[in-house]
């Protein structure tokens, strides 16, 4: 980059010479001549270089928490799931065209742009903010989506007519949100405050995560002996005091003390 800009200030120097009628015997400056008259193709051979590396730079890092790949829209739905659970959580990027694998594929038609609208606008509740790039890599058009983390959390997706839910990201995988979690975002949309009275069920939960470090949702119901609307109370106040992380995995979801890993 700075040899581009020095570069620029000696092209600026030796039109002033070519107005001014001054004789060119300088070799620097004609070497600068020869440069100036290709430097609209070295220019476009840069960017093109650039656009390359970013984009493999991207598909380098795999699949995780903000990057997600797709070979194609197909299905509007199962792109707005990516969109809501990007959203959802901590933004992201979407890369249409390219394999899980990382083998850049391209877009087959424009109509997946209208898909991706779709997605968004129709298939997304309330819609998702999102803006998109196209990518000339390889003679093929990559599409990448950009997605930001949402201050109107939380955002449905319909999967299936009339049937919507709530995805989250979590690593590489888009899953569902429960019923904890989206009380506790209800509450902070609501700026409501959060009053707790330490019972012995409380100290009971913190005593076992100071020993055990984790607790499942059935498990904490049954030590505490208490109903699901009880145990999921107590749980939403100590989230919201900050007091509880929520861990969501693939096949399980627990609950442990605040920032303990």
């Amino acid at each position: 980059m700075l040899y581009l800009c020095a570069a620029k200030a000696q092209m600026a120097e030796l039109v002033d010479a070519l107005v001014s009628g001054t004789n060119i015997r300088n070799s620097v400056q004609v070497r600068v001549l020869f440069w100036a008259l290709n430097f609209s193709k070295i220019s476009a051979i840069f960017s093109a270089k650039m656009k390359i590396h970013y984009i493999k730079k991207l598909i380098s890092e795999g699949e995780h928490q903000q990057l997600d790949f797709k070979f194609e829209i197909s299905d509007s739905r199962k792109i707005a799931r990516t969109l809501v659970a990007f959203a959802n959580t901590d933004g992201g990027k979407l890369l249409i065209g390219v394999k899980d694998n990382g083998i850049i594929a391209g877009i087959r038609s424009e109509e997946e742009i209208f898909m991706l609208q779709a997605a968004a606008e129709l298939y997304s509740k309330p819609q998702i903010e999102y803006s998109f790039v196209e990518w000339e890599i390889e003679n093929k058009t990559i599409l990448e989506i950009i997605v930001p983390k949402s201050q109107n959390v939380p955002h449905y997706s319909e999967v299936e007519a009339g049937k919507w839910l709530v995805f989250i990201r979590v690593n590489d995988q888009n899953l569902l949100a429960n019923k904890i979690l989206l009380r506790v975002w209800e509450r902070e949309k609501k700026n409501q405050s959060t009053f707790i009275r330490f019972s012995d069920k409380e100290k009971m939960l913190f005593e076992y995560l100071d020993k055990n470090k984790i607790i499942t949702f059935s498990k904490f119901c049954r030590i505490a002996e208490i109903s699901h609307i009880k145990a999921e109370n107590i749980l939403v106040n100590l989230i919201a005091l900050q007091l509880l992380d929520i861990v969501f995995e693939e096949k399980s979801t627990y609950y442990r003390l605040k920032n303990q890993e």
